[in-house]
């Protein structure tokens, strides 16, 4: 989507994140973020919420997996995507629906009142084909383990 809008949303999730399978076998994790704004009262000397966003989320593949596997309701978290609108048809009334959903590149833990320990996971590669010095990236731009060397930097 080279004309789409990116936006970052902070908030806390408000159920598990659920990992579901297309028929391809592609995982697909739905998650919700509820953003509350909050704004400093002069006249009250104290902070107000705002209106709370409910944004419905999606995540796919890999970072579908992850979400499901990291995340629980009540966490905050930092996420990144684009907008989309899912149009559709209600099945009893057949009524046209739609509905903005968050669909995510990337989601993760706030560090705000947290504390996050990361793991990195490892993914089956190919072996590194014919005259590639890294030895550490495969065709489909995965990044394997690196172990530092003189020939070999730590990025």
């Amino acid at each position: 989507m080279s004309n789409a809008t990116p936006i970052t949303v902070v908030g806390n999730i408000t159920r598990d994140p659920e990992i579901r399978f297309t028929q391809t076998g592609v995982p697909v994790a739905r998650l919700s973020i509820a953003a509350t704004p909050r704004k400093f009262d002069k006249a009250t000397n104290r902070w107000i919420d705002g209106e709370t966003t409910f944004w419905a989320c999606t995540a796919w593949r890999s970072l579908a997996e992850h979400a499901a596997e990291s995340l629980r309701k009540g966490d905050r978290v930092i996420a990144s995507g684009t907008v989309t609108t899912q149009r559709w048809t209600d099945k009893d009334t057949k009524e046209a629906r739609e509905r903005m959903v968050l669909d995510l590149d990337d989601v993760g833990p706030s560090l705000l009142w947290a504390d996050a320990t990361v793991t990195r996971t490892t993914t089956r590669r190919a072996a590194p084909a014919a005259g590639d010095t890294w030895g550490d990236f495969d065709a489909s731009g995965a990044a394997g383990p690196q172990t530092p060397t003189d020939d070999n930097p730590p990025f």
